[in-house]
């Protein structure tokens, strides 16, 4: 069968999913979803409408992460009047009144309503103009939450390889053409172009070539693989398969965390659905080109994020960096040239290869082309995968797309590009988010982890805590990332403490210069950027911990003790509750004491309290 022919068959079945007579529920169950209950809340519409003989009338599907995390669990309803509504916060205890009012009745459930889906109304906004959403540009996530992951057929309907199809009308050479003029640069971290990266490994003659795809998403915060893998596979293994045929690889490996289940469960069924319809194996669309997927799975070390250790896990050794010359393009896997991109830029490939690239060039700037995601979390009241045109500033993702900082407190700055990347003051805020934009400050794009700090927040205390990280995950391979992950954390360790000296900044500049310039792989030449941007920024802060012994923003037990204002306290009780050591004590609706002998200081109290009544000194 053709190509044509059996897009054909995929947008048949894509009019039934779609039909607007046609009453349909979609439950958001990506892993964030289900943290939240999307499989209860799956399986009480199963049971609902079994109750109200609606089974038959009515289609029941899983879909991916629209990337709302904050909201979920999401669910989208479409009544026989064709009107899709997008609720949030859905419980099983919600179910009945939903299938009785929304499904049966036709009328919004108005408690739980968030948008509709297409065309708003004065009273209920459109989907694409809520305040997250709207600066939003769905390129990878394209397709994440609002097909069936599971079905082929719902990607063909939407695209899905055309791109493929296209491709091997061009060739090799016009498909790396084709990345080049995009402006695609890698979005693992490096930002290498892509079209030149592949140019290099189809430039080396070898029998045998590889591509890997790098789903080994480590960065605390960080959630955009897992995502994009549950929401919309095709999308990341149509963009390996466009890799293999460009460079002449005849075999892609995906490797991906093990503890990413659903992600892992999903590509292998992606994977045969490809292999069912001859867009995996011998003669691929009767190209002659032959090319087969394998996952492998990672068993969590976060150096195996770095391309030379991936490799060498995969090949069954330890995880750790080799040196460079020789690159992967000319002896990677198993000696052989090997090119390796990560999820968001796969999935950027077949967007690519399937509109063309000068429609992607017409995202971002002129050095920055296209578009970013990022998991947005901390101290922000909207949480969640986000995709932004490159070029946007700070101050749209973080107040516009995130809502601002929970709680009403203060912005004090953002970490970019995870566990090696830089703390960003506020007064930065307004900075373009671009890759020679970030580097200029001292910060990373990253793999798209992007952390919120208010003001409670303790700048030397972050940079303690991910340095606690990067030590742990220190291959121990070279002496600069070794022994200097060790000493950062000692020196910060020791701030904290409130026994630190002056001398100790020096020191934490030094050792941290000569990390970046002699480690041996990225962990170790970026793992010092939170000590030496928050060393940048916030000296005042470490100088407050060594010559005050305070710290300012109330977070280092060593140096605070909390007691309750009589003032503000109205006896509710939260403090005590939340207290894990018992140490609050006071009658319903009187002023509460905190016993100072039993305080460890960990900052429960403060957490919970509704009135400010907690004090840190």
């Amino acid at each position: 069968m053709s190509f044509a022919a059996r897009q054909q068959e995929a947008l048949a079945v894509w009019r039934v999913f779609d039909q607007p007579e046609l009453r349909r529920i979609l439950v958001g169950s990506a892993t964030c979803g289900r943290a939240a209950g999307s499989l209860e809340v799956l399986q009480a519409f199963r049971d609902e409408l079994a109750q109200a003989d609606l089974e038959k009338s009515t289609a029941l599907y899983e879909v991916g992460c629209l990337g709302m995390c904050y909201a979920e669990v999401l669910v989208e309803i479409r009544a026989q009047d064709g009107r899709r509504v997008l609720y949030q916060g859905v419980e099983p205890r919600h179910v009945a009144q939903l299938v009785e009012q929304h499904l049966v009745r036709g009328e919004i459930y108005w408690p739980l309503a968030l948008a509709q889906m297409g065309e708003g109304t004065e009273e209920l906004p459109a989907f694409h103009d809520l305040p997250m959403i709207k600066p939003q540009e769905r390129i990878v996530l394209r397709n994440c939450g609002f097909i069936d992951p599971n079905n082929i057929d719902h990607y063909l309907a939407r695209g899905g390889y055309s791109g493929t199809a296209r491709a091997l009308t061009m060739g090799p050479d016009a498909v790396i053409d084709e990345m080049k003029a995009s402006g695609l640069r890698g979005r693992g971290g490096a930002g290498f172009p892509t079209g030149v990266k592949w140019g290099f490994a189809r430039a080396t003659p070898a029998a045998q070539k590889y591509v890997i795809c790098n789903a080994d998403e480590g960065d605390p915060g960080a959630f955009m693989d897992r995502s994009v893998l549950e929401g919309d596979p095709h999308a990341v293994l149509e963009g390996l398969l466009l890799a293999g045929y460009a460079i002449g690889a005849s075999i892609g490996y995906v490797y991906c965390r093990a503890e990413y289940p659903l992600a892992i469960e999903r590509l292998q069924t992606a994977i045969e659905q490809m292999h069912n319809l001859g867009f995996l194996g011998d003669n691929i669309l009767g190209s002659g080109f032959n090319f087969s997927i394998k996952v492998k799975k990672g068993a969590g070390a976060f150096v195996c994020g770095e391309e030379t250790s991936l490799m060498q896990s995969i090949e069954g050794k330890r995880g750790m960096p080799q040196s460079k010359p020789p690159f992967p393009a000319v002896s990677g896997l198993f000696g052989k040239p090997t090119n390796i991109n990560n999820v968001e830029t796969l999935a950027s490939v077949s967007a690519i290869m399937e509109k063309g690239a000068s429609w992607y060039a017409g995202f971002g700037t002129e050095k920055s082309r296209g578009t970013k995601t990022f998991a947005l979390a901390g101290k922000i009241n909207r949480t969640g995968l986000v995709e932004v045109p490159m070029g946007i500033n700070l101050r749209t993702i973080i107040e516009e797309v995130g809502g601002g900082v929970s709680g009403g407190k203060a912005f004090k700055a953002v970490q970019t590009g995870g566990p090696s990347g830089g703390c960003i003051p506020a007064r930065l805020i307004d900075l373009n988010v671009d890759y020679e934009s970030l580097a200029e400050v001292g910060s990373i794009m990253g793999s798209g982890g992007m952390i919120v700090i208010d003001e409670e927040s303790c700048m030397v205390d972050m940079a303690r805590y991910f340095l606690t990280f990067t030590e742990n995950e220190s291959c121990g391979k070279c002496v600069p990332c070794r022994m200097g992950t060790q000493h950062l954390l000692r020196i910060l360790t020791t701030i904290t403490a409130g026994r630190g000296t002056l001398a100790d900044l020096d020191s934490l500049r030094k050792i941290g210069d000569t990390m970046k310039n002699a480690s041996l792989c990225g962990l170790g030449q970026t793992a010092a950027n939170p000590v030496l941007t928050t060393l940048q920024y916030f000296e005042d802060e470490y100088r407050a911990h060594i010559e005050d012994h305070a710290c300012p923003a109330g977070a280092c037990a060593a140096l605070i003790h909390f007691t309750i204002d009589p003032a503000k306290c109205t006896g509710c009780g939260l403090c005590a509750r939340a207290c894990p050591v018992e140490a609050i004590s006071g009658e319903k609706k009187e002023p509460h004491l905190i016993d100072q002998g039993a305080c460890i200081c960990c900052g429960s109290c403060r957490q919970a309290c509704k009135f400010d009544a907690v004090l840190v000194s």
